[in-house]
């Protein structure tokens, strides 16, 4: 664009003196000659019949000067034009476009987790998907209805204060396996990555449907929750209805998410629990509740915590709040529906995660435009 001004400028110099004097006037001034200024013009460069002593005819003035003043000042604005246009053909940084993912982004970034359950199966027993599950459940199970704070809006766990929680134990496997999804996916938050992943885990380990909405943002320290938040499996159903009642469930809602159990296992170096809920831990099922009902269960003699473990293998585990199921009259009405019927666990499970993974989000998304993912099953 300077080099253009440049060139209208020396355009300008070269001009007959009237269109200089007349260009720096008021728009005013900009009217055609009068008619006595017409036939002096005349007079001087056409009928005079002055001419050179080459025989030419004398011009006055600078027409050639004229013209190029004029190309060069349409030359300028076409100039500025390409320059609002495409300001980086002049070294200048153009208005970026603001990103707006659609539901087929989410997908892509679906679809890419799903590959990595896939690829990378030489994890416990045979898959990340129950660790994944369990980082979107402890990112969202810090909220708190009264102050409104803690909650999946934020990813706080990225930071050591939350990170290094006891209940958070082993979660790192988790947030790294999805830092590659990140990578080639940096539009999407942490907060809404970490919930998609617990998204696909769910479906990829053949349970319903979960319908996701986005609109998480990313947190800085300052956010972190105090440590407590989580269920303490030592406890009794006190604690369960104390720890799930802060977040608003009721007690058919914490049966259903207890449910979860029915995937994974615990750790020694984490919880310090140890083994597997169910047979099938890479699958979500009613198991979880079938066990409970059907087996005999037996506190497991060891040196670790208070656990219980199945009198006919001794391979399977329960946690003192999973026997509060069906010890307490109201947890165990529920229990027995869901080792009942499939589906209504199923159809509770997914209502109850989808409140969990939006607790205490803004969303701008509406509730009836919800995504549901296809899973690689479809």
């Amino acid at each position: 664009m300077a080099s253009a001004s440049r060139t209208f400028t020396r355009a300008l110099r070269t001009a007959t003196p009237s269109f200089r004097a007349t260009s720096t006037r008021s728009s005013a001034r900009f009217v055609a000659p009068t008619q006595t200024a017409f036939r002096q013009q005349w007079q001087r460069g056409y009928a005079s019949g002055k001419e050179t002593e080459d025989g030419a005819d004398k011009y006055e003035g600078n027409p050639t000067g004229l013209i190029a003043g004029a190309i060069a000042l349409l030359a300028g604005a076409g100039a500025y034009g390409l320059y609002t246009q495409k300001p980086e053909l002049f070294g200048q940084e153009g208005k970026k476009k603001v990103f707006v993912a659609r539901f087929e982004d989410y997908q892509k970034v679906y679809d890419a987790i799903a590959k990595r359950l896939e690829e990378h199966d030489e994890y416990d027993d045979g898959s990340y998907g129950p660790v994944l599950l369990r980082l979107a459940w402890h990112a969202s199970g810090t909220y708190d209805k009264l102050t409104n704070t803690g909650g999946s809006n934020g990813a706080t766990m990225r930071f050591a204060p939350e990170g290094d929680h006891g209940a958070n134990a082993g979660l790192k496997a988790a947030r790294d396996f999805l830092e590659p999804v990140k990578e080639a996916f940096p539009w999407i938050t942490y907060s809404d990555m970490w919930i998609l992943g617990g998204v696909c885990a769910i479906q990829e380990m053949q349970g319903p449907k979960i319908p996701y909405r986005a609109g998480r943002s990313d947190r800085d320290v300052s956010f972190c929750t105090p440590d407590g938040r989580l269920p303490d499996a030592s406890k009794d159903s006190g604690h369960i209805r104390a720890i799930f009642g802060r977040m608003g469930f009721d007690d058919r809602a914490m049966v259903a998410l207890s449910g979860a159990h029915a995937l994974g296992r615990c750790h020694t170096d984490r919880s310090g629990f140890s083994g597997p809920w169910t047979f099938s831990p890479t699958t979500l099922t009613n198991d979880y509740f079938k066990l409970l009902l059907e087996e005999k269960w037996q506190y497991k003699k060891w040196n670790g915590p208070k656990q219980f473990e199945d009198v006919k293998t001794k391979t399977l585990m329960m946690l003192p709040t999973d026997m509060e199921l069906v010890k307490d009259k109201s947890f165990r009405q529920f229990t027995d529906l869901y080792a009942r019927d499939n589906e209504a666990f199923f159809n509770d499970f997914r209502d109850a995660v989808v409140t969990l993974f939006e607790l205490g989000v803004p969303f701008q998304q509406p509730e009836d435009q919800r995504y549901t993912f296809k899973s690689s099953f479809d």
